[in-house]
């Protein structure tokens, strides 16, 4: 197949094959009523499910970035490769769901492959898009949230079928998204790739102020996001049960939720052209950290006016994801950019592992009050990004006072 008809499009091509290879991510979540009823497995094996592909994607970008593979070999290439592991193990998952511990590998395999198309695809992305990152890396991120919600619209679409379906599903669109990398290539606009890297080249950013500024607000962020992702299926049934309506009605609610993410993210990305990253990822933090605020408070309301703030907060928690990949982007070094991006997501995902621990165990003692745990991110978040200005839009800086 002729290279040059993928490469007229690199970002629609880039942005589809993330979204099918971030399929694999919550393929199990999407499933997990159906593995409740059939396996018997509860709230709390789900949230380790999801855990330990966290704790593959964490191992998986700190390899990357402490070997300088991003940017020591082409990332098309990674990335078609990730796609391609990462689909075989979601699918040997069927053949071991009812076993803990292949269970568990399996899903940690799948992280290990996620880490070599996420952050990639950052880089990818930059390659082909240099100008208007911030809008380039939203249709990106906003990939990412609708693949993540996809698993809930396989179910929901294959609701008469055995669950192994949807996972089978999920594979086989891993494999769709590696093959267009693969013949798309990497982008003209990175040097090529490195001769080898040492350790602390990855963490080199870190040292920077500016860095860490935008990293910190990106830690706070990954703390509400994957958590509120993981509790959305359960918030979804609380409402359905109170409104006495088919469960059936849960995997899509738990689509639309999550998926609205991607208008977030593609209407943050069109402000920041406008207003700035900087702006844009202050404004949605702010909006989701007072939903994470006001809905415990509000859990008396209708069901009908909690399942419309869910949905204002799967707009919202996710828009300011890409605008701090644009932020971080811009201020790593050009020529190790796969590691340093490597590295904050490493430690961003980290922290998602004790906020999804902490709200999947105490779900069934503290209902909705457990979101509360969830507010320390917003919060910090937004305390790290204090007196930080856009370069792109020096306005963006809040005076001073004094």
């Amino acid at each position: 197949m002729n290279a040059s008809m993928w490469q007229r499009h690199p970002l629609v091509v880039i942005v589809l094959a993330q979204l099918c290879g971030t399929s694999l991510w919550f393929s199990v979540n999407g499933v997990g009523l159906a593995l409740s009823l059939d396996l018997g497995l509860t709230e709390v094996d789900l949230g380790r499910l999801t855990l330990t592909v966290q704790a593959g994607f964490i191992a998986g970008t700190l390899g990357i970035a402490v070997t300088g593979l991003a940017d020591r070999f082409r990332a098309s290439r990674i990335f078609a490769i990730s796609c391609l592991l990462g689909a075989l193990v979601n699918a040997g998952f069927v053949l071991v769901a009812d076993q803990a511990v292949p269970a568990l590998a399996f899903r940690f395999a799948t992280g290990l492959c996620l880490a070599g198309i996420y952050p990639l695809g950052m880089k990818l992305v930059i390659g082909w898009t240099p100008r208007h990152t911030g809008a380039a890396l939203a249709w990106l991120v906003g990939m990412l949230t609708l693949g993540t919600a996809l698993p809930h619209l396989l179910r929901g679409s294959t609701l008469q079928l055995p669950w192994e379906w949807p996972l089978l599903g999920a594979s086989t669109l891993a494999l769709l998204g590696g093959a267009m990398i693969n013949f798309l290539g990497d982008g003209p606009h990175l040097p090529p790739p490195a001769g080898r890297v040492r350790l602390a080249e990855g963490l080199a950013a870190l040292g920077e102020r500016r860095f860490r500024a935008v990293a910190g607000g990106y830690f706070g962020h990954c703390w509400e996001l994957y958590a509120l992702w993981m509790l959305t299926p359960f918030l979804v049934m609380r409402e359905i049960e109170r409104l006495a309506a088919s469960t059936d009605l849960v995997a899509w609610l738990s689509f639309g939720i999550i998926a609205l993410g991607l208008i977030g993210c593609v209407g943050g990305g069109a402000l920041s052209r406008r207003l700035g990253s900087l702006w844009v990822a202050r404004r949605a933090l702010s909006a989701s950290g007072a939903i994470c605020l006001a809905y415990p408070l509000l859990a008396w309301a209708p069901p009908g006016l909690l399942l419309a703030l869910l949905f204002l907060w799967g707009l919202t928690v996710i828009a300011d994801s890409p605008q701090f990949s644009a932020l971080a982007a811009a201020t790593a070094p050009r020529e190790r950019v796969g590691s340093t991006l490597a590295v904050m997501n490493a430690v961003g995902f980290a922290l998602t592992i004790p906020a999804i621990s902490l709200t999947t165990t105490l779900w069934s003692l503290q209902g909705t009050w457990v979101l509360w745990w969830l507010l320390p991110g917003p919060l910090l978040g937004l305390w790290s990004l204090l007196g930080l200005a856009d370069p792109a839009h020096p306005a963006s800086a809040p005076a001073r006072q004094g």
